[in-house]
């Protein structure tokens, strides 16, 4: 995948944006980037399942990725919850950061504005459109491409699977019907098949998603 040096998350929350027009499409992204930051901690051995409900391994551990390490310091702090709610609770504190992170290393742009000429607002728009152009083709292709899931890295069919789970990034009905339906279990197999009990987290991560998207309006521009 292209920068691959970005968190799941921050690839997640730049699928957002179209590189056709520069803008995002963010109505139903904070879900998604949430599940994205709690799939990576999954994946990193930092959280894992005890009977339903995300759980810390440890104390001490951290990522480097502020973001990340912003969110496990909340699930340590909290009350135990299971992965879905994680999923709902303070989503936008973590899709805010990341998008601040991918301005501050110049993927986006926030441009300051202000709204009926008073209200003081900002807009992030695309710096790097190649870059969102590319990740937008590949997630495609492994989803909807003839590479088998088990060639598929498990970073990339996470973000495969999550993306079409919200709809954002892929093409229209993408992960629909029974083909669709096959390659989706497929690359959540693919997500599970690295630690025990991923394949149960990745299941519940994107059924958040997938009824949260549900609720949310489309948004017009997509």
């Amino acid at each position: 995948m292209p920068d691959g040096s970005l968190s799941l998350p921050a690839r997640l929350c730049l699928l957002a944006w179209d590189p056709a027009r520069s803008t995002a499409d963010t109505a139903r992204v904070h879900h998604l980037v949430r599940a994205g930051a709690l799939t990576e901690l999954a994946q990193r051995g930092l959280l894992t399942d005890d009977e339903g409900i995300a759980t810390p391994v440890d104390l001490d551990s951290r990522t480097g990725d502020a973001v990340l390490d912003g969110l496990l310091e909340l699930v340590r702090e909290s009350l135990p919850h299971r992965w879905r709610t994680w999923v709902r609770r303070h989503a936008r504190v973590t899709f805010d950061a990341v998008r601040e992170q991918l301005v501050a290393e110049g993927y986006l742009r926030a441009e300051k504005k202000r709204v009926l000429g008073v209200f003081p607002s900002v807009d992030h728009v695309l710096e790097r459109v190649a870059v969102a152009q590319a990740l937008r083709e590949e997630t495609r292709y492994v989803l909807e491409g003839p590479r088998p899931a088990g060639e598929v890295s498990v970073r990339d069919a996470a973000l495969a699977a999550l993306a079409a789970a919200a709809g954002l990034g892929v093409t229209e009905g993408a992960g629909s019907g029974a083909r669709g339906r096959d390659r989706i279990t497929e690359l959540t197999g693919r997500c599970g098949a690295a630690e025990p009990g991923m394949r149960k987290i990745v299941g519940e991560v994107w059924g958040a998603v997938s009824a949260e998207t549900a609720r949310a309006p489309a948004s017009a521009g997509r």
